[in-house]
């Protein structure tokens, strides 16, 4: 999303809609489409605990080790082009990085064993193990991590953005030895690196075609539509574009796997509730999508061997403010709308489980500053500060289109509460579903931004400084992560000094100032810190996360690491009879 990355990807996924003709959640999937079979450490790899509290088996017929889960569609597996929900999980369990995300927000060694520092913190060496194979065979060398970084910084999207201003470049010191420069020093590089997923160079190179990156051609962006060129502990089986992708094992893993890891996994495309609902009932799928609506999980939760998981992941839903076309381009309009919306209804009877976020960084990300100033529905402040809009005198002439993604039906409920609070103060509110791919093509472009957009955005990397750029810096706009179009030079500079800031001390005091001065804006309604809940087979799945959720512990915050697949443990002689 960044860059100019961001208009890019969001034109790259509207020409994929064009040419599958395919909607984001696949309520009707087309057929035409074929199954694609894809080509052929200082620190202890986390490994499965199996649950001791699964009850006991009610099946006796073996079955598979396999998760299968529903989540919203496309999916875009390849690491330099895809960076939302779905594209993160894929990319976590079918690629490797150098470095692996804890809980706390730090990271541990992963196929970089160890590395230095200089003084200035400009120079990054790091030590990698000589053990890593791709799913091709091949092994993993500096050379191959040299080939991601640059073909990340020539595609420009993705998760290119963490890379380009900061990266000068990496070059190979020997076979296991890889330098990187900085341009300026960048604080969280370290933990922005678990975004950089390391590509087999020789499988790539092998199939690439035609394209507009010089000798590269297309950087075999084609081929990863529907292939990996990874080391991860899964490797692609099959695919069909429109409806799913199952992943296997890939036995040569680095890493090794607990004995009872999935041997495979499956996204299937759709996040309708009643194809979920029967799935679930029939133990065809064993987690459900996070965007199943509140009446939809309560179903789920009654069906036998159910149970719902609540984990706060750092995301926050927001009301993105269009600042650059009117009325929503003048301040004191923007701080009617927040006033007067009824937030406690929105967290607490829509979204349930979820608490009112406090600004743009959601309350459990490292960095975020819980003294900020917090909106409250106030109707005689919404009315005192519509007095001072210039629009006071013309609301009539000047309604605001609040758009709502087609794919989460809760969204539309947030929307029509909204329009009813703001009817009394003299606001019209249309309501306006949108579906998820519109909305990111529609995002490219100020002028067909709506005023105000319902989106949940989650931490890139597990520090406050995630949000900040990916939300607010004039390089996100054109993005679906930024439909405020604020381009507000004093918030860029601010938030390029705070990640070039390596003290994590100094660095996080210069995050909460920025957080005050975005709330002082306006840009956004931060409606609340959201609570992801999914349902799944707690009978015979052990979810990691959910454990932790259960003992009371935070779970991973970077987004897609909650369903590291190699973590899971999947027990078939316990899975109930249907």
């Amino acid at each position: 999303m960044h860059w100019k990355m961001a208009l890019k990807k969001s034109v790259w996924l509207f020409l994929l809609m064009a040419v599958l003709a395919f909607p984001l959640v696949g309520c009707s999937q087309p057929s035409t489409s074929t199954p694609t079979a894809s080509s052929p450490s200082s620190s202890s790899s986390p490994s499965p605990t199996p649950s001791s509290s699964s009850p006991s088996p009610t099946a006796t017929a073996a079955k598979e080790k396999i998760i299968r889960q529903t989540n919203s569609w496309p999916l875009v597996m390849d690491p330099g082009v895809g960076s939302d929900y779905t594209a993160s999980e894929m990319f976590c369990n079918l690629y490797d990085s150098l470095v692996f995300p804890n809980v706390d927000g730090s990271v541990k060694p992963w196929v970089a064993t160890k590395w230095d520092i200089s003084a200035d913190g400009l120079t990054y060496t790091f030590t990698l193990r000589d053990d890593v194979k791709f799913h091709s065979g091949n092994l993993l060398t500096a050379d191959d991590v040299v080939f991601s970084l640059n073909r990340m910084l020539a595609i420009g999207e993705g998760y290119g953005y963490l890379f380009t201003a900061n990266v000068k470049g990496a070059k190979t010191i020997d076979t296991y030895k890889v330098e990187f420069t900085l341009k300026q020093p960048f604080g969280p590089f370290l933990a922005a690196l678990v975004r950089l997923y390391i590509l087999d160079q020789k499988q790539v190179v092998a199939n690439k075609k035609d394209g507009s990156y010089g000798e590269n051609g297309d950087y075999g962006k084609d081929w990863l539509i529907t292939h990996d060129a990874g080391s991860g502990p899964y490797k692609v089986k099959e695919t069909k574009v429109e409806e799913y992708v199952v992943a296997e094992k890939f036995a040569d893993y680095w890493g090794g796997f607990g004995p009872n890891a999935p041997d495979q996994f499956k996204e299937i495309g759709t996040t309708q509730p009643v194809t979920v609902k029967t799935m679930i009932s029939r133990r065809e799928l064993e987690i459900s999508d996070q965007w199943q609506t509140a009446e939809a999980l309560v179903g789920l939760a009654k069906i036998p061997g159910i149970t719902v998981m609540t984990a706060f992941s750092g995301g926050v839903c927001n009301i993105m403010l269009n600042t650059k076309k009117a009325p929503t381009d003048d301040l004191h309009f923007r701080r009617a709308l927040a006033y007067c919306v009824d937030y406690e209804t929105v967290a607490n009877t829509l979204f349930p489980g979820s608490r009112q976020a406090k600004g743009p960084v959601g309350s459990d990300t490292p960095g975020a500053d819980p003294t900020v100033f917090q909106f409250k529905q106030d109707m005689t402040k919404a009315a005192e500060e519509l007095k001072q809009s210039k629009y006071a005198d013309s609301l009539d002439a000047n309604p605001v289109d609040l758009a709502w993604v087609a794919e989460v039906p809760d969204e539309e409920k947030i929307a029509l509460l909204v329009q009813a609070n703001a009817a009394k103060i003299g606001i019209k509110v249309n309501v306006v579903k949108v579906p998820w791919l519109s909305v990111i093509a529609n995002m490219a472009k100020m002028e067909t931004t709506a005023h105000a957009s319902i989106v949940m955005v989650a931490p890139h990397y597990n520090e406050a400084g995630s949000m900040l750029e990916s939300r607010y810096s004039s390089k996100s706009t054109g993005t679906w992560e930024q439909g405020e179009w604020l381009q507000d030079p004093t918030i860029d500079a601010a938030i390029a000094d705070s990640i070039a800031t390596i003290d994590q001390k100094a660095r996080f005091e210069k995050y909460a100032a920025i957080q005050k001065q975005i709330v002082d804006l306006c840009p956004t309604i931060f409606l609340f810190d959201q609570a992801e809940r999914a349902a799944y087979q707690s009978d015979y799945v052990d979810w990691p996360a959910a454990d932790d959720v259960l003992a009371g512990k935070p779970v991973n915050q970077v987004m897609g690491y909650r369903f590291y697949f190699r973590d899971f443990s999947v027990f078939p002689d316990k899975i109930p009879n249907p």
